[in-house]
């Protein structure tokens, strides 16, 4: 096996895109479409958090509602206006905002791209193993595994 090398510095647009769109099962993967993530925290290696470069076309979503128990996140909104859409309601962003979505705190949250152009973000988050994820809209539970992967359930248990 050979192990590359991560490049000194790139400019992010040019950050390949993920290669799966999503990791949802079906149905919740289709609802991913118009959204395109570039991970730059794993182009460099990083193991500890991971940064995302996302588009989302108009109409798209970020990700299902959801709130991590384990993981922090991070937003910093680069280009267009999304549309954050919390437990507390709906709040239009603009380049320059950010928002920070503390592990455990229960505040189920996405963004919307409700505007007629592209918006473009940074998406930060930690990689705490073991992490569970609830989405309170829809029939679905994520479970963290060791390994960084997930299981995806229905809330009451059966697989998907």
């Amino acid at each position: 096996m050979s192990l590359r090398t991560p490049p000194v510095a790139i400019a992010a647009h040019d950050a390949p895109a993920r290669t799966t769109p999503s990791l949802y099962p079906p149905p919740f993967a289709e609802r991913m479409a118009g959204r395109v993530k570039q991970p730059l925290g794993t182009l460099f290696g990083l193991a500890n958090f991971g940064v995302n470069l996302t588009r989302l076309a108009p109409g798209a979503v970020s990700a299902l509602r959801h709130a991590h128990a384990l993981q922090d996140e991070f937003i910093y909104v680069l280009e267009g206006e999304p549309t954050l859409v919390t437990d507390a309601g709906r709040t239009r962003l603009a380049p320059g905002m950010c928002a920070g979505f503390k592990a455990g705190s229960g505040d189920a949250h996405q963004l919307v791209n409700e505007s007629d152009r592209e918006a473009v973000y940074l998406e930060v988050g930690d990689r705490t193993p073991n992490d569970s994820v609830v989405y309170p809209d829809d029939d679905l539970v994520a479970v963290g595994t060791a390994t960084g992967g997930w299981v995806f359930t229905h809330k009451d248990g059966r697989p998907y």
